[in-house]
């Protein structure tokens, strides 16, 4: 069967991730839904490597860029279905405000802190992404997964091991969808602390600048940012990479910044913390992809 979606040779990886840098994926395929999805899967060699991307708002990929197809979800995979009992199903697709804006319109409560995260739905669910206080499997009832060969199934959130930016599930399986259960809400209520939180976050993070969220988890009982300003981090430039003045956990692309500018940023941030404090900062942002041939 013909597949309905696109198939593009060495795409930039640049206009697919939030800090607009990364060397080209050899093949790059959106579908059009999920059997589109399937049949992309089940005519792909079985030996062809995978990469699943969403927004690439969480992501680096280097200068080198991705062997075998990237499978980008953003914008495609994006049904919204209302079920009973205060329960929504969304698609992967679907970009994570929207998730927050929708449920609240409907008088949903519970999904709120998902305004804050810069994603696809599909992304929150691989890392369990959070702000606010709420965090994405703490709202998951099951999810639907497709495995190499396309096939479907449904498995409850109790089959996955989920902790702090931390999500771990069957090897070879990836999300489509989630089924979410919420609770009744005030819309009003909701679209305030929405508002409100979107205020906070626009004061407080360079959200007009090419950047990938925080590149650091916290450490237990700490902030990352706060351990990074400590060092005197601030306003550190590799290349066209800076550590932003505004809130330290965040890498700016200036303009002209690699991959391997950003990369090396991170490093020397987490080294510098490290020599300073002892304590070894985890990366929350994902790294993938080949060096550059002059690294």
């Amino acid at each position: 069967m013909q597949l309905r979606g696109e198939m593009k040779q060495l795409e930039p990886m640049s206009r697919h991730t939030s800090w607009r840098v990364g060397g080209v994926a050899e093949h790059f395929y959106r579908p059009v839904d999920v059997a589109d999805l399937q049949q992309l899967l089940q005519q792909l060699p079985a030996h062809e490597p995978l990469f699943w991307l969403g927004l690439g708002s969480n992501l680096l990929v280097r200068d080198g860029g991705i062997r075998g197809t990237v499978i980008c979800t953003s914008g495609v995979l994006n049904a919204i279905e209302w079920l009973e009992n205060n329960r929504v199903y969304v698609e992967v697709g679907v970009a994570s405000p929207q998730v927050a804006r929708q449920t609240a319109r409907r008088g949903l409560q519970g999904a709120e802190f998902l305004c804050g995260i810069p994603g696809t739905f599909g992304g929150a669910l691989a890392m369990n992404a959070g702000a606010m206080g709420g965090e994405t499997w703490n709202i998951v009832e099951s999810v639907k997964v497709i495995d190499r060969r396309g096939e479907l199934k449904t498995r409850g959130a109790d089959e996955f091991e989920t902790g702090y930016r931390h999500v771990r599930g069957k090897q070879g399986e990836w999300f489509v969808a989630a089924t979410l259960q919420l609770e009744a809400g005030n819309a009003g209520q909701s679209l305030q602390q929405i508002k409100q939180h979107l205020a906070r976050r626009g004061s407080t993070q360079p959200t007009s600048q090419p950047n990938a969220g925080s590149v650091f988890r916290n450490p237990p009982g700490d902030y990352a940012a706060r351990l990074i300003e400590q060092c005197g981090l601030k306003n550190t430039c590799i290349g066209g990479a800076c550590v932003s003045e505004k809130h330290a956990n965040f890498i700016i692309n200036t303009g002209t910044a690699t991959a391997r500018d950003i990369e090396l940023l991170i490093q020397r941030v987490a080294d510098k913390v490290q020599q300073a404090s002892g304590i070894e900062l985890v990366r929350e942002v994902q790294i993938v992809g080949e060096p550059h041939e002059h690294d």
